[in-house]
This record gives C-alpha cells, sequence and structure tokens, in this order.
C-alpha cells in the first residue's frame, strides 16, 4: 500500500485538567479503578514496509525542544488520558460506524492492565521468532497473524520458512492463547475508555510485533522516527494501541514514543506492561525517537470499526 504524500498538520492539545468527566478538550483522568479479512502475504509484506517508511511527513524529533511528560517510567500509571480534539480525519468513518468511530478523541496510557509476567511471556515469544530473521538496519517486525518477518532487506513468511528448513515450529499454543488474551483485554480497556461497544471494535492488520536497535538504517524500511498519522497510512485505523515489553532507560536508550503538538512534544516512556493508545487521526500525530543504546521491544495492536478489514486470532495455521 503506497503511504500518502499528503504532509499531516498535527493537533493542539489544551492544558490539563485536574479532573472531571466527558470530552472536554485537555482533561487528564487519573483512576485507580479499570475494573476475516484475510490479507495475502505479499500483499501483508506491502503493508508492513509502509509502516516503517513514513513518506511526505515530517521529521520532528530534532526540531522541538519543549516537551511535556505525559508518563515517566517510574511512574505508576492506573489510568491516565490527555483529550484532544477530533480531527476530521473520520468524517467518512462516523457516518459509516456509528457507534464506533471516534467522537471523544484523546491518548491513554495505563500500568497493570498486561502484566509483567505476560509482557516477559510475550517478548520472548517476539525474541524466538526474530531470531530467524531481522532487518539488517534498526527496525525489525513479526506479524504472527501473516507470517511476516523482517529478514535481511525484505521479508519472508516465517510458518513457510519454518516448514521449508525443517525446523518444526518455535512457537507454543499457550504463545497464541497469550497473545490472543492480551488483545482482548487491550479492545477492551480501547471500548471502554471511548465509550464504544466492544463488538463493534475489531482487530486488523498490521499487528505485530517490533524490535528497534541503534543500526543504522539500511533501506527506508528502517527509518522509524519520522512523524506520521497513522490513519493516513492505513485508512482502515481507528484506534492504535502499543504495548511495551522493555523499559527505558533500562533495555534501551532513546526510544521515546512521541505525540507532536503545536507548541510542545508530549513523551512516554516504555516501561515493561505499559500499554498506551489513541485515537489514529492527525490529531495524534507521533513518532518514536531514534534508540541510541540497547534493545527496544513492543507490540502495536491496531483496531478498526470496518467489519470488513477484521482479522482472526492467530494459530499454529501456515499462511
Amino acid at each position: 500500500m503506497a503511504p500518502r504524500k499528503r504532509k499531516p498538520v498535527p493537533s493542539e492539545a489544551s492544558k490539563t485538567a485536574e479532573s472531571g468527566n466527558g470530552n472536554k478538550e485537555g482533561k487528564q483522568e487519573l483512576s485507580e479503578n479499570l475494573p476475516s479479512h484475510r490479507v495475502t502475504f505479499k500483499s501483508l509484506a506491502i503493508r508492513m514496509i509502509a509502516i516503517f517508511l513514513f513518506m511526505g511527513v515530517v521529521s520532528w524529533y530534532s526540531k522541538k525542544e519543549d516537551f511535556t511528560e505525559f508518563a515517566k517510567q517510574l511512574d505508576s500509571i492506573p489510568l491516565r488520558r490527555f483529550n484532544v480534539t477530533c480531527s476530521s480525519d473520520f468524517k467518512n468513518d462516523l457516518k459509516k460506524f456509528k457507534g464506533c468511530a471516534p467522537t471523544q478523541c484523546g491518548r491513554v496510557v495505563m500500568d497493570g492492565l498486561i502484566s509483567k509476567t505476560e509482557a516477559r511471556q510475550l517478548r520472548q515469544v517476539a525474541i524466538n521468532g526474530l531470531k530467524l530473521g531481522g532487518s539488517n538496519g534498526g527496525a525489525s517486525i513479526l506479524d504472527l497473524h501473516s507470517g511476516a518477518l523482517s529478514k535481511g532487506d525484505s521479508f519472508i513468511n516465517i510458518y513457510k520458512y519454518l516448514e521449508t528448513e525443517g525446523l518444526g515450529s518455535i512457537f507454543y499454543d499457550n504463545d497464541f492463547k497469550l497473545y490472543s488474551s492480551v488483545a482482548k483485554k487491550i479492545k477492551q480497556a480501547i471500548a471502554r475508555e471511548f465509550s464504544i461497544q466492544p463488538s463493534k471494535l475489531y482487530l486488523t492488520h498490521p499487528t505485530f510485533f517490533s524490535r528497534m536497535t541503534s543500526k543504522p538504517a539500511k533501506t527506508v524500511h528502517d527509518e522509524y522516527w519520522h512523524a506520521h498519522v497513522d490513519k493516513e497510512t492505513y485508512e482502515t485505523f481507528d484506534y492504535t494501541s502499543l504495548l511495551y515489553l522493555a523499559d527505558y532507560g533500562t533495555d534501551f536508550e532513546g526510544g521515546r514514543f512521541i505525540f507532536t503538538d503545536k507548541s510542545t512534544n508530549m513523551t512516554v516512556e516504555p516501561k515493561l506492561g505499559r500499554l498506551s493508545f489513541f485515537t489514529s487521526g492527525s490529531e495524534n500525530t507521533h513518532f518514536v525517537e531514534k534508540i541510541s543504546k540497547g534493545t527496544r521491544y513492543a507490540i502495536t495492536v491496531s483496531f478498526t470499526c470496518d467489519k470488513t478489514k477484521a482479522i482472526k486470532d492467530p494459530t499454529q495455521q501456515k499462511s
């Protein structure tokens, strides 16, 4: 899928309030309680390439010196929300997918929904898969749904590779059960926080593990540090989430997730088991700063309101 050539316009997030409910712009809430569409491997590989291209957008990571710390690594955050005004990116979805398309836009960070034990197990799944491949540059992906795995300057299908090489399976049923359970928890949290029915929200491509290192980029696939808008790259995206599988400042340096607003950058420091999610339009333009040391693992879990773009939970079946 060819990336778009339009320059994104960052949203203007307003000042944070102490408390309250509703869709008041700039509100921050802190709460202790939080209670198939089949895609071919070839098309999925193209989409994987696109997510690291971010062509036609502006790289702002070194141009803004003002930072607001939304979530520090040492913070313990049951739930923290920052509201922003929804962009016009959802106007078509609002007509077609009432009760699901975003009407309350914002950014949310949560610690504790996914346990550290679960996060470590998922990181091991990523390590096991990525050891069979890996990009020549600093950004590698593993998609359990399609089998797409970075290898050199391109992608292979990990399931077909295992079969061809006679390596058996490196994944176990419990790996897939955990993955599906975590994705379900994330979907329910997004639905709850943005006041939509979980039954109207669907997991969609691309949903994948990522590994980022300080290796120099070899191709444009490796350039993850450009500011971009998820919904401009993938029109079906309505909500994006990231589950972090490593600790900022311990496992790696650099690699913070940064929302770019008109007057400042808002940072999220990754933490093992930390979940961050947000509406996918240009109200949440963002980038990941370059890794300077170590290895950063995460999972991007993507959701759509379009049932025709839904994907099933991954299984041991070959693609």
